[in-house]
């Protein structure tokens, strides 16, 4: 088990996903990993998966080096500069 962790925690934080993500497929091999991708990519499919995971390493790497405030608030600003107004923000955080 200790070689597998050790190939799961090289891949971050996506790896971690990817795990959660196939273990709630219910399914096993190749298809826990079909599944898993199929899940997190959405209407994407498994190529939108593989990209979610790909930024979700981006984010993850943002947040380690600059911390959760100075990384949003650095987003927030990009966002405004793109011409994004603080209601247009809020209303698609949902």
């Amino acid at each position: 088990m200790d070689r597998i962790v050790d190939k799961i925690a090289a891949l971050g934080v996506p790896g971690l996903i990817l795990v959660a993500a196939m273990a709630i497929t219910g399914w096993a091999g190749a298809a826990a990993i079909t599944a898993g991708l199929a899940l997190l990519g959405g209407p994407f499919g498994m190529l939108g998966g593989i990209a979610v995971l790909g930024i979700l390493g981006l984010i993850s790497q943002g947040l380690t080096e600059y911390g959760f405030e100075e990384f949003f608030r650095a987003v927030v600003y990009e966002l405004r500069k793109q011409g994004k107004s603080k209601s247009d923000i809020q209303k698609e955080a949902g």
